[in-house]
């Protein structure tokens, strides 16, 4: 009903002109007291709904957000994130909103420190960020808060940053999910391999955490006599390095079948096994990238747990357009599905319905 009321039919209720109507509706001044309790009486009346969408169009205002990510290699998750934020702009193109994105090196925190410090410098409208360690990533959100710069977080949530919203798993209900699906297989063995790529001792961040932390809790609760063996792979480690820890990892646990990673690069141990034909082992990670997808359709990776990058991405800019553009409430947290990818559905895998 209140779409069809034209701005002439509140005029003529309210007795002023169809300028001041207008003035009032998109809150300008030059408008009496008196004249703007006219029209706000009839709007009351008429229980008017101002059409957003147009609004937003006609203040033809442009929007520049900042999406804050590390660096990665391409076919990764973080480029998933990208089309994704991507294809909102395109959506959105009519409103003139653009995504810039912006790399720090993971595990750096002075690299995280110096982006953001860039970011604040161009006066974003909004920001998408991936959290770094915990102190950097606070220090950012507060100078956020005192600027009144709406935030997103994705991948890992910190609800004492109090974002705008999350988009991500909920890593540790994930990481229960991880276990349970990886003792389908390995019900009977009595050791597996968690293999975690880390930097200095740390893994890359609090997201494969706290999935380490579901994962440890279902096994403890469930398969408490099943010994976890860790192998750390560096970051920073060569094709090769890989190669020669695996070798040397395998080698010396050779009654080890299966194995897990909480992050996104079960590749780097499923093309070993490929590579040297140890057809026995095989290890489950996490995220539709190709490098793993190809795995899982060869077999050396048994499960993929998939997390809709793309949608987060694209997700994350839109509630931005919601909240900013349109001034519409938002979901404070938004959890992703956890889905679970073998070589019988990862080829009817969508990473979007849009």
């Amino acid at each position: 009903m209140a779409e069809k009321v034209r701005i002439k039919d509140i005029a003529e209720k309210s007795g002023v002109s169809v300028g001041t109507v207008d003035r009032v509706l998109h809150n300008r001044p030059n408008v009496s007291k008196t004249a703007r309790e006219k029209v706000e009486k009839v709007l009351n009346e008429i229980n008017y709904q101002p059409n957003m969408y147009a609004s937003a169009l006609a203040y033809n205002k442009s929007y520049t957000f900042y999406c804050i990510i590390p660096e990665h290699d391409s076919e990764a998750y973080w480029e998933e994130i990208e089309d994704g934020t991507a294809k909102a702009c395109e959506t959105r193109r009519d409103f003139h909103i653009n995504v810039e994105i912006m790399y720090f090196k993971r595990y750096d925190t002075r690299s995280f420190s110096q982006i953001a410090k860039e970011c604040l410098e161009k006066n974003p409208d909004g920001v998408i960020v991936v959290p770094s360690e915990t102190q950097v990533t606070k220090h950012f959100c507060e100078i956020m808060h005192e600027r009144s710069i709406p935030f997103i977080l994705l991948d890992s949530y910190i609800p004492d940053l109090n974002p705008l919203t999350f988009f991500g798993q909920d890593s540790f209900c994930s990481g229960v999910f991880a276990a349970k699906m990886l003792m389908l297989i390995a019900g009977h063995d009595k050791e597996i391999m968690l293999m975690k790529q880390v930097k200095n001792g740390k893994v890359a961040s609090r997201q494969q955490e706290n999935r380490e932390q579901g994962f440890r809790h279902y096994m403890s609760e469930h398969f408490p006599k099943v010994k976890i063996t860790e192998l750390d792979i560096p970051a920073e480690e060569s094709k090769l390095g890989y190669g020669k820890k695996l070798e040397s990892f395998f080698s010396t646990h050779p009654n080890i079948r299966n194995c897990i990673t909480l992050g996104s690069k079960a590749y780097i141990v499923g093309e070993f096994l490929l590579k040297t034909n140890r057809r026995n082992i095989q290890i489950m990670g996490y995220d539709m990238v190709e490098k793993n997808a190809q795995c899982l359709r060869k077999g050396s990776v048994s499960f993929l747990i998939a997390q809709h990058a793309y949608m987060q991405g694209y997700n994350c800019v839109d509630s931005l357009f919601k909240a900013i553009v349109l001034n519409k409430k938002v979901d404070p947290t938004n959890y992703m599905p956890i889905e679970l990818l073998t070589k019988e559905n990862v080829d009817f895998y969508r990473r979007t319905q849009l």
